[in-house]
């Protein structure tokens, strides 16, 4: 299991954003300098985290993105959902594999079941205050 790429870049721009003074506005340019990210790739990530209500985007020559709560309130499993949606380890864990015809629940659905619960709870205890010089 590899976390996606948008996923990895993702967690990097909002804990960029997290270093900062509150409410700071940073530009893509420098979100983009700063992580190592490419720009074009980046704007599509932010986007998501704006829709996903991790940033909050400013418009404007002197825009940018800022987060939209405290660094101690967005946890990592909530970046992660917001660019790639809900997370599942098995198709044992997907909210249809009840139904569909080819994946009958097997004997492996309670162990997937229990590490991919195990897995959000870990994401879920890791927040960005912890990582945010001093600020919650």
């Amino acid at each position: 299991m590899k976390l996606s790429r948008r996923s990895d870049y993702a967690l990097r721009a909002v804990h960029h954003c997290s270093k900062h003074q509150v409410g700071r506005l940073h530009s893509i340019n420098v979100i983009a300098e700063s992580t190592q990210v490419p720009r074009e790739f980046l704007a599509k990530i932010l986007k998501d985290l704006t829709d996903g209500g991790i940033l909050l985007s400013h418009k404007g020559i002197k825009g940018g993105y800022t987060l939209a709560r405290k660094p101690s309130e967005i946890n990592f499993l909530d970046v992660i959902e917001a660019v790639d949606g809900p997370m599942y380890l098995s198709l044992c864990t997907e909210p249809a594999a009840g139904k569909r015809k080819k994946h009958a629940r097997c004997e492996l659905c309670t162990f997937w079941t229990a590490q991919e619960k195990s897995i959000k709870q870990t994401l879920r205890k890791q927040h960005f205050g912890r990582y945010s010089k001093g600020r919650k």
